[in-house]
């Protein structure tokens, strides 16, 4: 058996969100910790693999993990490279992300610095096109980690999550493109495929990366819900409406919800359904993980009234 149901590689930051009277929150974000808190937080046995930096913000994000319950085996600490920080803030058009990571210990990920045994002990890896995009050295270590874990027998997750201030498509493409041909599950946006491939009909968008090889294709649509297409299938899952003030990581409590039910030996349909109220439930406070849902809480919004 596994030692780990849900392993994610990335890199996590120190958040801080402004409220609506000016102040800012402190929290933790990153997309691939969402993910992974989420899935840990609805029962999945999960890790993550990274570097923090020696400072206050990495000591702060290794205590979250560990009160979490994270297996934090294959995350190093770097004395000489600080811990990544962003900074959310709102406007009528949505959630605005300010970051400061350049040179962060994550971004120093190297190949040679991959827990190989955890990396062969975990049933899902979850990484994302944020985890490659922080550096070059990071995204070979991800390509590396995918097919490692691959080899080994686990199903690989994989979220999109382009950003172009951290690298331009030209550079980010070839890359996200070949985990996206390694993807047994694969969860992006409109958004983003508008930038990587030109497409922004989400069954065209999900055609397009099952052609490419990704075994299955998850397209976030907000409140609407998702689009969930396999080769020869394809349906619409709806979301769930709720009184949202904060949609800081709903996409990514929606991946770790589903990860966490696909381990329990939910089938996709299922895993769908009970991300996209996890999702919807994370949206009720601020921040990326503060407002992460327990099991309870989804169980109860999908039951109804």
């Amino acid at each position: 058996m596994k030692r780990l149901d849900v392993l994610a590689i990335g890199e996590p930051l120190y958040e801080l969100n402004q409220q609506p009277d000016g102040r800012f929150l402190p929290g933790f974000g990153g997309d691939t910790l969402n993910a992974v808190v989420a899935a840990s937080r609805l029962g999945a046995r999960a890790g993550y693999m990274t570097r923090l930096g020696g400072d206050i913000f990495g000591d702060a994000l290794m205590q979250l993990m560990l009160e979490e319950r994270i297996d934090v085996s294959a995350v190093a600490r770097d004395a000489d490279a600080p811990s990544g920080l962003y900074f959310v803030t709102h406007a009528d058009e949505g959630h605005v992300f300010t970051y400061r990571r350049t040179g962060s210990a994550a971004s120093l990920m190297t190949p040679e610095m991959l827990d190989h045994d955890m990396l062969r002990d975990t049933r899902i890896l979850h990484a994302s096109g944020i985890s490659q995009a922080i550096s070059r050295s990071a995204a070979a270590a991800v390509t590396a980690a995918i097919a490692e874990a691959k080899a080994a027998g686990a199903m690989i997750s994989y979220d999109t999550n382009y950003r172009p201030r951290l690298w331009p498509v030209a550079e980010a493409w070839p890359v996200i493109a070949a985990a996206v041909a390694s993807a047994d599950i694969l969860k992006t946006s409109a958004e983003d495929c508008a930038a990587l491939i030109g497409l922004t009909d989400p069954q065209a968008i999900a055609d397009c990366l099952l052609r490419l090889g990704a075994g299955a294709v998850v397209v976030t649509l907000g409140r609407s819900g998702v689009l969930l297409a396999t080769p020869g299938t394809s349906q619409m899952i709806a979301g769930y409406q709720v009184a949202a003030v904060d949609a800081t990581g709903a996409g990514d409590a929606f991946t770790g919800a589903m990860l966490s039910e696909l381990a329990a030996g939910r089938d996709l349909v299922q895993a769908a359904r009970f991300g996209n109220a996890a999702a919807a439930l994370s949206t009720l406070g601020y921040g990326a993980i503060a407002p992460l849902p327990r099991r309870a809480e989804v169980d109860a919004l999908l039951a109804g009234p």
